[in-house]
């Protein structure tokens, strides 16, 4: 069995963002085919899609696994779908958004899984939180995490509050 290193990004903006994320972060820590996860803190962004949703709570995990790519998104999906995630309405709002960043040095661009995940070098939700738990990550075609944060800026980005630490 071959672990594999694995970043997530969590969002939501509906019905209690920082719990739905805070909910995902303990279903990922029950799982034994994941290990030495590690998160960031809590930022608040700006939806990407219409401005006539609610703000954006996100931050990114880290961790070990022994699934597939293709295993591990199916897992992200479920957990989405638990939570009530409906996807009618690109970058509308969304009780739970699990994204994976990037698997290892994997790279795909399959309708089904893109990675590393498109946008991520260009989105300081992703880029900031990541930067706090691997800022020497490379993403694979795309850079070093800390090089590709700072050359995206932090406009429109708040750090929130701890993954542990929030009342939302």
């Amino acid at each position: 069995m071959r672990w594999q290193s694995a970043y997530v990004g969590l969002g939501s903006n509906l019905d209690h963002p920082c719990g739905q994320i805070r909910w995902a972060i303990a279903k990922l820590k029950q799982r034994s085919d994941i290990h030495s996860l590690v998160c960031s803190g809590i930022y608040l962004s700006a939806p990407m899609g219409p401005r006539d949703q609610p703000d954006f709570l996100n931050a990114v995990c880290g961790f070990l696994t022994h699934l597939s790519a293709a295993s591990l998104l199916a897992v992200l999906h479920d957990l989405e779908a638990q939570r009530g995630r409906r996807r009618n309405q690109r970058w509308g709002p969304r009780t739970l958004d699990l994204d994976l960043l990037v698997y290892g040095r994997e790279l795909s661009d399959r309708a089904e899984l893109s990675l590393p995940h498109p946008g991520v070098h260009q989105r300081s939700f992703v880029l900031y939180p990541l930067a706090e738990i691997a800022p020497a990550l490379e993403i694979p075609g795309r850079g070093r995490v800390s090089q590709l944060a700072a050359a995206c800026g932090q406009e429109g980005l708040q750090r929130y509050a701890d993954t542990g630490d929030c009342n939302t």
